[in-house]
């Protein structure tokens, strides 16, 4: 796919997918959003970590209602399903770590994109808005599944009722993103964490993922049998035999992701 609406780089193993609309602050469009579902696909084939960030001033300022409005009639509920849906779930889905770099503004459906990520990290200066009451409408893009699980139901409920922006100093505090970074540090700080992630234990990685999230639907007992069966995995794979070699070495490990 040639990508007229976002930027897709993969080196080293690392992909970094950036929103590219600045004139419109990132807002989603059908096709962007055709165009970023592909290429989560195709970073989660060719690297190790994929960074999703913001051209411009903005990170995304959620659905853009122009686009929305020159198809007719707006049809939430199917852009919703056939739209959003897959494109969330290739990032939620993506068997290799995501950070969401949020550099600016995170508005409506490109609020809870950023939550979608394994990782938040946040400029100071930017900020998350769960702007829909203000139309009308409810959280939608996996807003009012993402916000409770991060920082409770309270603030979810007031977030989403009172649609006031939350600065990244407040999302960090309320548990909402994994940091805050000064502005003049963010693009350097994402991208070593980024690094850190592309040459790390990929397969290790991944399971943590699945057990993190099994949680919640899981008894202890459960949990524990589900640790133990990811653990004889992990403790099988080539990534673990380094790491332990490594360290008995004292020296860094070269991990292969595998």
């Amino acid at each position: 796919m040639n990508y007229e609406t976002i930027l897709l780089d993969i080196t080293d193993g690392l992909a970094v997918l950036t929103f590219n609309r600045p004139d419109k602050m990132n807002a989603l469009t059908t096709q962007m959003r055709a165009e970023i579902t592909h290429a989560m696909k195709e970073a989660a084939r060719n690297a190790r970590c994929v960074v999703l960030t913001g051209a411009g001033p903005a990170f995304c300022s959620g659905q853009d209602l122009g686009d929305a409005s020159s198809t007719g009639k707006i049809d939430l509920e199917r852009s919703l399903r056939d739209e959003y849906e897959p494109m969330l779930e290739a990032i939620h889905d993506c068997p290799v770590p995501t950070i969401a770099a949020v550099n600016g503004a995170a508005a409506g459906a490109g609020a809870n994109l950023a939550l979608c990520a394994d990782v938040v990290i946040a400029s100071e200066s930017a900020y998350f808005l769960q702007a829909f009451a203000r139309i009308g409408l409810l959280p939608d893009a996996g807003g009012t599944w993402f916000m409770p699980r991060q920082m409770g139901l309270a603030k979810a409920m007031g977030a989403a009722l009172f649609a006031e922006k939350i600065s990244a100093r407040q999302a960090d505090d309320w548990g909402l993103i994994w940091e805050a970074v000064a502005d003049d540090d963010f693009a350097a700080h994402w991208r070593k964490r980024a690094e850190y992630l592309a040459n790390g234990p990929t397969a290790g990685f991944a399971a943590i993922k699945t057990a993190l999230r099994g949680t919640y639907e899981n008894t202890l007992t459960q949990q524990l049998k589900t640790e133990a069966s990811l653990q004889g995995e992990c403790g099988r794979s080539r990534d673990f035999a380094e790491g332990v070699v490594a360290f008995l070495e004292k020296r860094p490990a070269k991990f292969e992701g595998r």
